[in-house]
Parts: structure tokens; C-alpha cells; sequence
């Protein structure tokens, strides 16, 4: 069985959580900035943070995802084998193009709070962000690298921070 069928929420630890939470914040900073309420952040293997990006739909529009975004950012700056070292942790499941973005530069684990499922109860059929039904460990699982997923959390008070501005935001 490949990794992303074992590693199913079985490893999220306080580090996690904490810096899951910092992805509600870079979310919330985001959505007052007018954009979309989505946060992402890539850390090296101790946790500790290295790029933090917010979504970013006011300067492109719907492909301006933070975790792409994040993500094409971190390609440029560090190699594809300490990438591999490193955690994408974002507030929802990346969408399958971010979770493409992952594959391709080579980042070896991904942490979510929130599932694309859980999105798609709030954004419905909202023109900015007609979300997909694709899990990221679907479209990892037809990929030839072993990426670890590991979400979304079980943590209710840590979940309900992570959705708290989606609440009304697609309304």
C-alpha cells in the first residue's frame, strides 16, 4: 500500500497544530486584504517556518492560490532535495492544481485542516472559486512519489478556527 493510503491523520502533532493555526491567521490577513480566505505555509523538517503566503485573488484571479503561489516561490528558492525534506500546511486540502504544484517541486509532506468536501459546503457554486471534487490524496496517488498527506484535522476547536471566515465570506 503507498504512503498517502497510510498516512491518513496519523501523525499530526502540537507542531502541526500550531502551525495550522498560523494558517488561519495568514488566511484572515488575506481575506482583509480583499482577497479570498486561504493560507499557506512551508516549513523545513524541525517546524520551523520558511514561507508564508496568502491567497491572492485581487492581483490574478482564481489561479492565484497561496499554496501555488507559495509553492513556485519555494522552487525558485530552495532544491528539489530539501524540498523534499519540508511540510506544505494549509488551512483547507490544496486544490488538484496546488497539489500538482506540490508534486512538482518535490515537497514530501503536505498537512491540511479542512477537506475540499468541507469547502465545497461553503463555497457552493461560487464563480471565484468553483471547487473541485478531487482529493489531493487522489491526485497524489497517481503520481510515482511518496508524499505524505496527513488531514484533514480531528481537532473541532483547531477545525472551527481554520473555517471561521468562510462562514460568510461566499455568501
Amino acid at each position: 500500500m503507498d504512503c498517502w493510503h497510510l498516512c491518513y491523520n496519523r501523525h499530526m502533532n502540537d507542531i502541526d497544530r500550531k502551525l495550522l493555526l498560523r494558517t488561519a491567521e495568514i488566511a484572515h490577513d488575506a481575506m482583509e486584504r480583499g482577497n479570498h480566505p486561504f493560507g499557506a505555509l512551508l516549513a523545513d523538517r524541525d517546524g520551523n517556518i520558511l514561507m508564508e503566503q496568502g491567497n491572492a485573488f485581487t492581483e490574478g484571479g482564481s489561479a492565484y492560490h497561496a499554496e501555488t503561489l507559495l509553492l513556485l516561490k519555494a522552487a525558485k528558492k530552495y532544491s528539489p532535495e530539501f524540498l523534499h525534506e519540508c511540510t506544505l500546511y494549509s488551512n483547507f486540502e490544496p486544490c488538484c492544481m496546488c497539489t500538482g504544484a506540490l508534486y512538482w517541486t518535490n515537497v514530501g509532506r503536505l498537512v491540511f485542516g479542512a477537506t475540499e468536501k468541507e469547502l465545497l459546503k461553503f463555497t457552493g457554486d461560487h464563480e471565484e472559486n468553483p471547487t473541485f471534487s478531487l482529493s489531493s490524496r487522489e491526485v497524489v496517488s497517481h503520481g510515482q512519489k511518496d508524499i505524505v498527506i496527513e488531514g484533514p484535522t480531528d481537532d473541532e476547536e483547531l477545525l472551527s478556527l481554520l473555517v471561521r471566515d468562510h462562514l460568510d465570506f461566499w455568501k
